[in-house]
């Protein structure tokens, strides 16, 4: 339950815009001018009156009390959750008890309220019921597996021949070929049922001609899709969890087979990925009971924010339940004890080499990794000629920020929170360098996301 004295920052509130026009514009309603009869319950929820362009309101309503993250309700024709006006008002309740006070909410909240909490109840209760009636004929599922497992077996080995065809022929051709050669090649892995194969197969194509030293990076990737395919074809004799980080890279679907582990989740990052069908959203917790990193990953369709939505810097009274496959950083939300509440905890950090190590170690688990959860305890961004590093400030080591990085906004939100002093940064840290997603200051301040 979200208690009143306790709200979240306009930072942790900005978090949840889908996009950056919808920070911008949740920004400027983030004021009392517009805002009429705002209120909120201790039961966590937030209404208010906005005035627009049309002559009546938008009523704006959002529940903080769901476990999963807010959910929103809005009387304007936006088709984005949460929409402008929902990011205003809860910019405007971030502002303290003044801005929006304590009271009872209006007919039209209360009915929304009251609905939306009895069908989440209503769906928990099926979902249970659900899982208690029973499971799919084991034989029947077995058999489509096998089915699968055949066709994956099929598409792997013509990948095989494509790659010994491609490095006998000399990398030039891939050059000559262009992208229809790998789009064609990864839609023969999608009529295999590989789609883990089918997305390196793209990134392939994506290689050839792509500056400097591209014939060494594609000889390089050529090399891990081929120890993958071979990782397939001998899977049985590998061991367990190597063998699980096989099939999930080959694009077997998987479930949380873990037992259950409750912990106080510290949500350290969140940020999402699109294609042209599918939006991915990761966010990366913290445990601070347990000290575990855990990754969730979540899934919408093109242009939909996909479920939850955990801002960062709040924790989280859930369980959770890994993955199969090496390391187990990724897990699945299970039960939730109460939605996401401010903190000032904070993980503890390594050094550059420390992260650099931790990387190499994984490595060895899953040689497809392309980054470890890291955190820094006192990295200085630096300019590194037409870049920029992570300096330790307590020895003589840096870690180059990844392409990406550098092209992100985030990269001046970490070096104005710098100042030239160390900070706390957490981020993701491979091949490419480090990509920094969140930081705090080395003083008692909430975190500062750069992503």
């Amino acid at each position: 339950m979200t208690q009143q004295g306790v709200r979240w920052s306009a930072d942790q509130v900005l978090a949840l815009a889908p996009d950056a026009a919808s920070r911008k514009a949740g920004s400027k309603l983030g004021t009392a001018g517009p805002w009429s009869q705002a209120g909120s319950s201790d039961e966590g929820a937030v209404w208010g009156l906005c005035k627009g362009s049309g002559s009546r309101p938008y009523q704006t309503v959002v529940d903080m009390a769901d476990a999963a993250g807010p959910a929103y309700k809005c009387s304007c024709p936006s088709r984005k959750f949460p929409c402008k006006h929902a990011l205003g008002l809860l910019l405007l309740w971030s502002a303290g008890q003044d801005a929006v006070p304590a009271g009872t909410a209006p007919d039209w909240a209360e009915q929304w309220i009251a609905g939306r909490r009895k069908r989440t109840a209503e769906k928990r209760a099926a979902g249970a019921a659900g899982a208690a009636s029973g499971f799919a004929d084991p034989q029947a599922a077995r058999r489509r597996a096998e089915r699968r497992a055949e066709r994956i077996t099929a598409g792997v080995t013509e990948l095989e021949q494509r790659l010994a065809d491609l490095l006998r022929g000399g990398l030039a051709q891939a050059e000559q070929a262009g992208y229809g050669l790998w789009e064609e090649t990864a839609a023969r892995m999608v009529d295999a049922q590989a789609p883990g194969l089918a997305a390196r197969v793209r990134e392939l194509g994506a290689i050839p001609s792509s500056g400097p030293g591209w014939p060494v990076r594609l000889l390089e990737e050529c090399a891990l899709l081929h120890l993958l395919d071979e990782g397939w074809l001998r899977r049985e004799q590998l061991p367990e969890e190597l063998a699980a980080t096989v099939r999930s890279r080959v694009g077997l679907p998987g479930s949380a087979d873990g037992p259950p582990v409750r912990d106080h989740w510290l949500v350290l990052a969140q940020y999402d990925t699109a294609d042209a069908k599918l939006t991915t959203r990761r966010i990366w917790l913290y445990g601070t009971g347990t000290g575990r990193t855990a990754l969730v990953l979540a899934y919408g369709a093109a242009g939909r924010a996909p479920e939850p939505a955990l801002p960062v810097g709040l924790v989280l009274d859930a369980d959770v339940a890994a993955y199969p496959g090496a390391g187990r950083l990724r897990v699945a939300l299970g039960e939730q004890y109460g939605p996401p509440a401010p903190t000032r905890t904070r993980p503890p950090g390594v050094t550059t080499a420390e992260a650099v190590a931790r990387y190499g170690e994984a490595l060895r688990e899953d040689p497809w990794l392309e980054s470890v959860p890291v955190t820094l305890r006192a990295a200085v961004p630096v300019p590194d000629g037409d870049s920029w590093q992570l300096a330790d400030a307590d020895a003589d080591t840096a870690m180059p920020l990844t392409p990406a990085a550098r092209a992100r906004p985030g990269l001046w939100r970490l070096i104005a929170l710098s100042g030239g002093a160390p900070v706390t940064v957490f981020g993701e840290c491979g091949h490419r360098g480090f990509t920094p997603l969140t930081a705090w200051p080395q003083h008692e301040a909430p975190a500062v996301t750069l992503c």
